[in-house]
């Protein structure tokens, strides 16, 4: 759950949505929702957590690149964990990161892996830092100098936000050929776009921003599921069940329960 927001600088305000910390009070094993944008995750306790994806469990790194989620993906938390988090804008973290945004999809990457020595000095200062504001300011300075550092050509990334707003804008349904007639790009070039600056294809993008609309309602509306389905553009209510414990291994009356 998110515990304090902050808003971005005004430098990085176009890029970066929010940061706020999540603090756990007691141990719990969390769902993982894809929020459809990538997100760092910094551990700001040394509480540990382990992440549990089908057979698999992996101990998160305490700098942890979290890529888009696509697959259901559950967390065991530690009493007292606390972390910091970013989310990046849909089409912006691929300017603070030189791999292509799809290297991160489904993934959790350990930062040091990416920054070698550097990301290591980063974590021993910014845990220096003695107030969570003072700790919030050493991030943006150094997420300001990764924009800086790698430079990115912004004539794509205005037009991968273009992109991603027209998607985002979209209620019903999504058609690429629409999009490629929209914007006079071909569908094979926006598909790359999206892949490289936001990490999932733009079919994918729909289905959770879809998702998360419906999550939403879900947790929020009494309105039955029919009705939910519907006014998030789902065929009828099974492609609605189907695609959300897909994406959650959870029927939406079972997460309505949690």
């Amino acid at each position: 759950m998110r515990d304090q927001v902050f808003l971005p600088s005004e430098r990085l305000k176009p890029f970066i949505q929010c940061y706020w910390t999540c603090r756990h009070p007691e141990d719990v094993l969390e769902v993982m929702y894809p929020s459809g944008s990538i997100e760092l995750c910094i551990d700001i306790s040394d509480g540990g957590t382990i992440r549990h994806r089908g057979n698999q469990s992996m101990r998160v790194p305490r700098l942890e690149l979290l890529g888009h989620w696509t697959i259901p993906t559950r967390a065991a938390i530690a009493k007292g964990n606390t972390c910091l988090i970013t989310r990046f804008d849909p089409h912006a973290a691929s300017l603070f990161f030189q791999n292509p945004a799809s290297d991160f999809t489904n993934e959790s990457v350990d930062l040091c892996d990416i920054f070698n020595k550097h990301s290591s000095n980063f974590y021993d200062r910014l845990m220096e830092q003695s107030t969570l504001q003072q700790k919030i300011i050493f991030l943006e300075e150094f997420l300001t100098e990764r924009l800086v550092l790698n430079k990115k050509s912004h004539q794509q990334l205005k037009l991968v936000e273009s992109l991603c707003k027209h998607v985002y804008s979209r209620h019903d349904f999504f058609d690429i050929r629409d999009v490629s007639a929209r914007f006079g790009f071909s569908e094979r070039y926006i598909q790359k776009l999206f892949c490289n600056w936001v990490g999932i294809t733009p079919q994918k993008y729909f289905a959770v921003r879809r998702f998360n609309k419906s999550l939403e309602l879900v947790r929020s509306s009494e309105e039955s599921l029919t009705a939910i389905a519907f006014q998030c553009g789902y065929y009828d209510q099974a492609h609605f069940i189907k695609e959300f414990k897909s994406y959650t291994g959870l029927t939406p009356g079972e997460v309505k329960m949690l």
